[in-house]
């Protein structure tokens, strides 16, 4: 493992990648980018370093030696949110969605750009840090919210509330709801939620829309049992129940 020391306000960043290149290459990006990077050469020493010292977002390997980056997130999300970017092949394409369903906030195909890589990196790390300030007791900006009766979304930090609690939702996660809160009532079908939460680029197969409605609902019945806004229609879509 290799460690830059950056300022201490600097974001941490864990790169899991077996390929040395990448690892040299992005973490220079990266550092030049002003962020402390922690690089990791297979799944089982990423998963060591990242516990040990915990990262504000991981940047995982799908195909590794020892442990690859789907058994890494497994082992992760037992304990921790923390934001997870995967970096996959061309012919990684179930693997990518299998790792989406998991709960991966994004992946990236190789090759890829750097820059891309640095945006993705930097927009999921402010959706982060806004969810915490909600969890602290920040209420969500006026001009910039949707409310659907006990159902708040703040477009501006990416944040949900459902009556006054947060809900701690992956950027996907708040995307799906989003799109079924804007008009409660009306039916969408996965293929309208596919382009809504991944865009018309990235492949997923319609069982990882299904995947993410029940974590969906697992997660807000953490604060209410008796949440049932979120509706099937089965053969057709979902829908967010009228008020």
């Amino acid at each position: 493992m290799s460690t830059t020391a950056t300022p201490a306000a600097a974001n941490t960043i864990a790169l899991v990648d077996d390929d040395r290149n990448i690892l040299a290459s992005v973490s220079m990006a990266l550092e030049a980018e002003g962020f402390t990077v922690n690089t990791y050469n297979d799944g089982e020493e990423g998963l060591k370093g990242i516990t040990a010292n915990p990262p504000d977002l991981a940047v995982l390997d799908i195909k590794m030696p020892r442990m690859d980056g789907m058994e890494v997130l497994s082992r992760l999300r037992e304990k921790s949110s923390m934001p997870v970017i995967f970096l996959t092949s061309k012919d990684d394409e179930i693997d990518e969605v299998l790792g989406l369903r998991m709960g991966a906030d994004d992946y990236i195909t190789k090759p890829f750009s750097q820059r891309l890589l640095i945006e993705r990196i930097r927009s999921i790390l402010r959706r982060d840090a806004a969810r915490k300030e909600v969890a602290q007791g920040a209420v969500p900006d006026e001009k910039s919210r949707l409310e659907r009766g006990n159902l708040i979304l703040d477009d501006s930090r990416h944040l949900c509330a459902w009556k006054n609690k947060p809900v701690d939702l992956t950027v996907t996660e708040y995307l799906l709801v989003k799109a079924l809160a804007q008009r409660p009532g009306h039916v969408k079908n996965r293929d309208q939620l596919i382009d809504m939460a991944y865009g018309e680029n990235i492949y997923v197969d319609d069982r990882t829309i299904d995947s993410h409605i029940k974590r969906i609902r697992k997660k807000f019945r953490v604060i209410d049992d008796e949440f049932s806004q979120i509706e099937t229609l089965y053969g057709v879509g979902y829908r967010y129940k009228e008020e």
